[in-house]
């Protein structure tokens, strides 16, 4: 790893558009980490609110770069990490917030050369008011862990830091670490080819905090997530040969996942009965049993439906 004094061992990448509201706790949050070998690259994504102004008052850590355009947010990631100097990339969305030791505790982690990506625990939080941790029953898998990722896609942005070796690993082509086809699903269709050749490790306590709003893009673009998981499984299967084989279990469960995240977006823009009748075609599951009472409630429930559905235990997400 580094170190050089002139060089940080982990560059932070943050993404923005539009994020002045929450950006202070944000960069706040990062500023107050008990390891201060970083740098922040703050990628603002053609915002015309004060971001700009807030990210510049934190002073020399933070490095600015602007879009001359607005860009889709894989082109964006691809930009930011263009200009990263660290050894170790994190990533924090400008709504999220770390805890003091977020940072130092994933560090420790990487004296494992074999260990691409380190995630940890994360708490939701609901403007000011902290809620449940995501893995308080369920941990994640550590080590070769690539069939247990697809199975369960675990990672939230905010929690992850990557060895900047595994993402040169995964390039697609030069500069292109993010497919820039995906709005939805960039950064898990990352995970993925990380998570094929390099294992992944966990830290067990609620380091990151997930910010939970109307705007949250897991709540609202079910139909975009439903095509670009059918994607990433066609780029998957082409890319690692050994998929077609030693996961051929799995992949059809992605392809019913894809099916039922269009039943939900069929329900969100009225259309009910569509809806009912593809999740009829899936697997019994206490999650499309759920689904199905769902439907026959307006769509104006969606929302409502969609945080319940994260509040309740995992077995009868599954």
């Amino acid at each position: 790893m580094n170190t050089s004094p002139k060089t940080p061992l982990v560059s932070v990448i943050m993404n923005c558009r539009n994020a002045a509201k929450d950006l202070p706790s944000a960069m706040e949050s990062v500023m107050a980490q008990t390891v201060q070998d970083f740098e922040i690259i703050f990628f603002d994504n053609c915002s015309t609110d004060a971001s700009i102004a807030i990210a510049e008052s934190f002073g020399e850590k933070v490095r600015i770069v602007q879009a001359a355009s607005p860009l889709s947010l894989g082109m964006a990631r691809n930009q930011a990490l263009c200009h990263t100097q660290g050894d170790l990339i994190a990533f924090l969305d400008c709504d999220d917030l770390w805890r003091p030791t977020k940072l130092e505790r994933q560090i420790a982690c990487f004296a494992n050369e074999s260990v691409g990506l380190v995630t940890t625990d994360t708490r939701l939080l609901h403007g000011t008011r902290e809620g449940g941790r995501l893995f308080a029953k369920t941990r994640p898998a550590r080590g070769a862990v690539f069939g247990e990722l697809l199975t369960r896609q675990w990672i939230s942005m905010s929690s992850a830091m990557v060895r900047k070796k595994a993402l040169d690993s995964i390039q697609e082509s030069p500069g292109h670490w993010f497919d820039e086809r995906l709005e939805v699903c960039e950064e898990a269709d990352v995970f993925y080819r990380i998570a094929h050749d390099w294992a992944l490790d966990y830290v067990e306590s609620d380091l990151t905090l997930w910010r939970i709003h109307g705007k949250n893009t897991t709540f609202e673009r079910f139909d975009a997530f439903a095509n670009e998981t059918l994607l990433i499984v066609d780029k998957l299967q082409k890319r690692f040969p050994d998929c077609q084989t030693t996961y051929a279990s799995i992949f059809p469960k992605l392809i019913n996942r894809a099916s039922f995240q269009k039943a939900i977006a069929l329900w969100k823009n009225g259309k009910a009965k569509e809806a009912r009748t593809l999740v009829h075609s899936l697997p019994k599951t206490p999650k499309t049993r759920l689904f199905t009472l769902c439907t026959y409630l307006p769509p104006s429930c969606f929302t409502l439906a969609a945080r319940l559905y994260f509040a309740l235990p995992r077995f009868l997400r599954s």
